[in-house]
């Protein structure tokens, strides 16, 4: 079969996703109201530590009076240093208006090589942009990405067409006849060159949000990097008030943040909750999927840690050949005394599923020979995971 006069509709693919948007929205909302959970829409800043005033959006103000408070305002896009990119979130954007452009630009700059750059990047991409990403680092993916991973992460995306330019500082930027004129140097200092785009993406990451909430009336305090202490019981500097999410410290991660949220109101109510940091996975939403959870081979190598090293090509895989989708493999790393598995690594179609097994893994301690043992059906992706870990302890037996 032969599909003729396809093409993009852009109004009607940002339309379902403000669907998606709303319905999911009114889906929490449907949920306060069956867990009789009151849902005040409002802007809160405290009065005391027991005490928060709100300006209601439907006008008014109220307050509320509270034995505990948990805050969990989350974080906002970190703006360019020195204020001298200003976004206008129609030709300099951040990841909200990457989300609304109103058409496909003829080219496109990521400023950022992490992974909200990357996502959006690839999007815009294989809508049709030139993209370039221009990067401070050496490398592609951010923080906690395995650098074998990164690597093959940045040849396939740039055989879908992206370009990079990687140890590379954006020092300003100019609006002008309708274009963005970036400058730019190596991040060693160096001769400067500029870029040319139609819309620039400001993606150098994300900063926590703490901007009106009068904090320090509650006597709650920030570290140097403005976000909120907490002890290991989620207690900030006012112990009636606990934190969680992306406004206080590790990575700004949604599901990061609905376990933290689980575990707080669990030490309220009985004074015992836990979060297993070392378990959480990260996912890259781009094509191919990326995911990971637990130790990359460099932290292991940094801390001494002797291993062993599991791999499963996609391409050996039944089902990702048969889907004419077999770039990336599955990776596991497993210590080499005991065989428990100490990090997983995807990169490939349905990585972000995938990990799941990798985090249930890693939260049971797991050997790699557990994992090896356990029947997977076939065919499907997941066999390249079962495949990896007996690389991992032994020998894969369809590579």
């Amino acid at each position: 079969m032969v599909l003729e006069g396809v093409k993009l509709n852009l109004e009607n693919m940002l339309a379902a996703k403000d669907n998606a948007v709303t319905g999911l929205t009114k889906g929490i909302e449907f949920l306060f109201k069956q867990n009789k959970v009151d849902y005040i829409k409002g802007t809160a800043s405290f009065v005391s530590a027991n005490k928060i005033s709100v300006d209601l959006l439907d006008g008014g103000k109220g307050e509320v009076d509270s034995k505990n408070f948990v805050i969990a305002t989350g974080s906002e896009v970190t703006p360019f240093p020195g204020g001298g990119i200003p976004i206008d979130e129609t030709q300099i954007v951040s990841s909200t208006g990457a989300l609304s452009l109103q058409r496909v630009p003829e080219k496109m700059v990521v400023i950022g090589g992490g992974i909200i750059g990357l996502e959006m990047g690839s999007v815009w991409s294989r809508l049709g942009a030139e993209v370039t990403v221009v990067e401070f680092l050496g490398g592609i993916g951010g923080a906690g990405i395995d650098e074998e991973v990164a690597k093959q992460f940045q040849r396939l995306l740039t055989k879908q067409g992206l370009k990079f330019k990687l140890n590379t500082k954006v020092l300003s930027a100019e609006k002008k006849d309708g274009k963005v004129i970036l400058k730019a140097e190596a991040a060693k200092g160096g001769k400067e060159e500029s870029l040319e785009a139609d819309v620039v993406l400001v993606a150098i990451g994300r900063r926590p949000y703490v901007e009106g909430l009068n904090i320090a009336a509650a006597g709650v305090e920030l570290d140097n990097r403005g976000r909120i202490i907490i002890d290991d019981q989620f207690n900030t500097s006012t112990k009636n008030i606990k934190c969680i999410g992306d406004v206080t410290f590790g990575p700004m991660l949604a599901h990061k943040a609905e376990e933290e949220g689980i575990a707080a109101v669990e030490y309220i109510k009985t004074g015992h909750g836990h979060v297993n940091y070392n378990a959480i996975p990260s996912v890259v939403y781009t094509h191919p999927e990326v995911s990971w959870v637990g130790k990359t081979e460099q932290e292991l190598k940094a801390e001494g840690v002797k291993y062993n090293v599991g791999k499963f090509l996609f391409t050996a895989n039944s089902r990702a050949k048969t889907n004419l989708d077999s770039d990336g493999f599955v990776k596991i790393i497993a210590e080499k005394e005991t065989d428990k598995v100490l990090g997983v690594h995807i990169i490939g179609p349905n990585a972000g599923e995938m990990i799941g097994e990798g985090v249930l893994a890693i939260e049971y301690g797991a050997s790699a020979e557990d994992i090896a043992r356990t029947s997977h059906a076939h065919p499907t992706l997941s066999e390249a995971f079962k495949e990896a870990a007996m690389a991992a302890y032994s020998k894969a037996i369809h590579m």
